[in-house]
This record gives C-alpha cells, structure tokens and sequence, in this order.
C-alpha cells in the first residue's frame, strides 16, 4: 500500500463535486464539502506564477486558496511558505489487509451496513457536524459503498461511512455518539466495515485521520493498522 493510491482512493471515494484541469493543477469545486473537496493539487513542478494561476481559480470558484501538499510535493511546500502560506490540519494515513479487521467479528446486530442511510445515521452525522453538504460528498461517490450504524445498549451508538476504488476500501465520517463512547463502538464499526469491504471485493483497508485527533490515531494504531503516508494543507489566510 503507497500514499498514491490512497491519494487515489481518498480522491475517488470523496469526491469533489467538480475536478478542473487548470494549467499543471487539478482544481477541486467543493460546494461546502470541506477541504478535501475543495483543495488545489499540483500535477508536476509549479513556479510562484503557477500558484497565481491557481489562486485565480479558486478565486472564481468563490473558494479560499486551499493546497494539498503530498508526498513528493517538498518543492510547492517550501514556495508556499515563503508566499505566506500556513500549514492546516497534518494528516496521516492508515491501511492495513482487510484480514487484519475482519477479525475483530463484532457480536451479531452491534453495527450493519445499509445504503442508502437511514434517517438516524443522517441525524446523527448532522449532530455530530457532518452536515448536508458532506453528506452529499457520499452520496455522489460511485463504485461500491455503504454506511454502517452501530447499536449499543439498544440504541444507536455510531456511524461511519465506507466504499471502494480498486481493491482499497476508505473509511470515513466515524463518528460516535458521545455518551456511548469507551465501549467498543468505534470498533465494531470497523469491524463490519472490513467485511462489508471483503464480501466486495476489497483486499485493503484504510482511513485518513488528522494528527491532532488523538483518540482516533489511537484506535487505528491499537488495530494494528499502518501509517503509510501523510498530507496536509497550507492555506493563506484572507485578509
């Protein structure tokens, strides 16, 4: 498993409501989706009227002058810097063979997948600030996906969204209910993510986390899942 492919697959399971060929950037329409949706990535070596040329998209996309930086992308970083651009939101990047979480076997009815999602998984989600705009990055996703609700103590306790590129299945918009955390629900989500995943043909499993979401870095290194890449922003602030 390479940081590319989950670029890819990061790409192809929350897509952006438009991709623009502008010069040597993929420009990214997010229409409120968040800044994977919403974000500029280089297709090869750029120069400071390069980044002019970006910045004048987004502009007309009524968006801020968001980049993704990746790996291999060292050169952009740096000139990004000296034109006053900050680093947002480090992320990592985890996968691991879908065997390694299937394994966790949840007990019989503690999470399902369904799709579309039922109407508590989008309640959910929206209390928890996955709202509309996110939910609609799911919904135009194509390829095999699913959500998955988890129950606990008779009531619904998680949510998370899953789907496919390839053979790599992504997890995204985990989120679980507050007062039925620290009871293992982020786990069994995973865990019948992963055979969702099997039973569709996928033979990895990954999830990107921002840095800073400790409790969430924990699970996936406490599963046994790798960290095989990284990504973050720069982003200038308006004035």
């Amino acid at each position: 498993m390479t940081p590319q492919i989950l670029y890819q697959t990061t790409d192809a399971t929350w897509p952006a409501a438009e991709y623009l060929i502008v010069g040597n950037w993929t420009i990214r329409r997010g229409v409120g989706g968040g800044q994977r949706v919403s974000s500029a990535t280089a297709n090869g070596p750029v120069t400071s009227e390069d980044v002019g040329v970006a910045e004048q998209a987004q502009d007309a996309l009524g968006q801020p002058h968001l980049f993704m930086i990746r790996q291999g992308d060292e050169a952009l970083d740096a000139l990004l810097e000296a034109k006053g651009y900050r680093i947002k939101d480090p992320v990592n990047q985890y996968a691991c063979p879908v065997e390694t979480l299937t394994k966790i076997a949840p007990e019989r009815l503690a999470a399902f997948p369904v799709w579309p999602p039922l109407a508590i998984i989008n309640e959910i989600w929206t209390e928890q600030g996955i709202g509309a705009e996110r939910q609609a990055v799911m919904a135009r996703a194509k390829g095999p996906k699913a959500a998955i609700l988890a129950r606990q103590n008779d009531r619904a306790a998680g949510v998370a969204y899953v789907a496919i590129h390839g053979t790599t299945a992504m997890l995204h918009a985990l989120e679980v209910v507050p007062e039925q955390r620290r009871q293992g629900v982020a786990v069994n989500i995973m865990g019948v993510a992963a055979i969702w995943a099997q039973d569709n043909g996928a033979t990895d499993f990954s999830v990107i986390c921002v840095r800073d979401n400790l409790p969430a870095n924990r699970l996936y290194a406490s599963l046994n899942m790798e960290n095989v890449g990284y990504y973050h922003y720069r982003i200038k602030d308006q004035k």
